[in-house]
């Protein structure tokens, strides 16, 4: 897989939200390991680790098992051209503000890293001491709760 740009709302480079498993088998073969949502998680999903590229696709049954959420530690993942796991906080946020996207809303998670949330957008950023070390990002809903599938 080339193209590793994030683009928020619709996917990363080829992998659309919105796919199906087939359709994602089709573009990156077998996961190297398929996890299932546990009884006590909000949502019914399978997650597909793809450990070796740095991936994790989110398949909602609420969804009908299409990709609705993509986690990624690929170090080579871009975000409006820019290779973000290379930033600190403070650049992460400015190029953010710099796309008229503001706002953030940050906590400090229980193992001590710091997450960064642009809800409106459906993305999480995690840091650890000024370091990312995930991105966390998913389909855009709609005040009304809908799903937003970018096209085909």
């Amino acid at each position: 897989m080339i193209n590793r740009d994030i683009r928020l709302g619709k996917g990363l480079g080829k992998i659309k939200f919105g796919l199906t498993m087939d359709e994602v088998k089709e573009l990156l073969g077998e996961p190297e390991e398929i996890e299932e949502s546990d009884e006590e998680d909000e949502f019914e999903h399978e997650a597909w680790n793809y450990w070796e590229d740095g991936y994790s696709l989110y398949f909602d049954k609420e969804d009908d098992y299409r990709l609705s959420c993509i986690e990624t530690a690929n170090r080579e993942v871009q975000l409006w051209g820019e290779r973000i796991f290379e930033m600190s906080q403070k650049q992460v946020k400015q190029l953010f503000a710099d796309n008229d996207i503001t706002d953030p809303e940050e906590e400090e998670m229980e193992a001590g890293e710091t997450r960064i949330s642009y809800e409106k957008k459906m993305i999480d950023l995690y840091f650890d001491d000024d370091q990312l070390i995930a991105v966390n990002f998913g389909v855009f809903i709609n005040d009304n709760l809908e799903v937003e599938w970018p096209e085909k």
